[in-house]
């Protein structure tokens, strides 16, 4: 008979197991918000129905987390640090389940955009969606590393991502008024750089996670200000 794994090892299988399927987690999100772009600017409403579809998916890993989660805590009791990471990683899995229902609604958006007559744009949404999925894998990777460094730099980057916001909003109000034929459709491409905005903001919600497993600080809502004094 096989001698039983003691309680330390054990726990720290456990806590490996919770982290990996955070991280399979993460991986299903940035795909998601990937393809949704994609389905945008390439109009293949194939990708945006995969998109709708897979997303249940996420939400199912989001459970099984947040169900490893509460077992650790009440069967393990763990303290400082490690309870810090346990709750932190199911508030981290609820803002990636919120990054993918942005993706649903960017790929709803394309499916609505894709059975039209296609309009030039006069921003880019790749590029905003290339600067808003960097931050969620810095601030994945600043939760890999437990680097509150990284995580700093998620909140740095959330402010070009505002001002992005900002003026492509403008430069598609501005394009409403010179073509009002193509109100509807602008409108949801208004929406489209709102989620992308919005992604971003959930990044930066994790990068205030991670401060608070490696610092015990409650970051919340002052990620800024943080990064540039350090402290809260």
């Amino acid at each position: 008979m096989a001698a039983p794994i003691p309680m330390p090892r054990q726990f720290d299988r456990e806590l490996d197991d919770l982290k990996q399927s955070l991280l399979r987690m993460a991986a299903m999100a940035e795909n998601a918000v990937r393809k949704s772009v994609l389905s945008v600017t390439t109009r293949n409403s194939d990708l945006a129905r995969e998109v709708i579809t897979d997303d249940i998916n996420l939400n199912r890993l989001e459970l099984e987390i947040e169900d490893q989660a509460f077992k650790l805590l009440a069967l393990r009791q763990p303290l400082a640090t490690d309870l810090r990471l346990i709750v932190a990683t199911m508030r981290i899995a609820t803002e990636l389940e919120r990054i993918g229902d942005q993706a649903v609604n960017i790929a709803e958006r394309a499916l609505e955009l894709n059975s039209r007559e296609p309009i030039e744009l006069p921003v880019d949404l790749k590029a905003m969606a290339d600067l808003a999925l960097g931050m969620v894998r810095t601030s994945i990777e600043a939760f890999v590393q437990q680097d509150p460094k990284l995580a700093v730099q998620v909140c740095q980057r959330d402010v070009e991502v505002d001002l992005l916001d900002d003026e492509y909003i403008q430069k598609i109000l501005d394009m409403m008024i010179k073509e009002s034929r193509w109100v509807t459709r602008l409108h949801h491409f208004v929406i489209i750089v709102r989620n992308l905005e919005r992604i971003a903001d959930l990044a930066t919600n994790i990068a205030e996670d991670i401060v608070f497993i490696v610092e015990g600080k409650v970051i919340k809502h002052r990620c800024e200000d943080w990064a540039l004094f350090g402290s809260a």
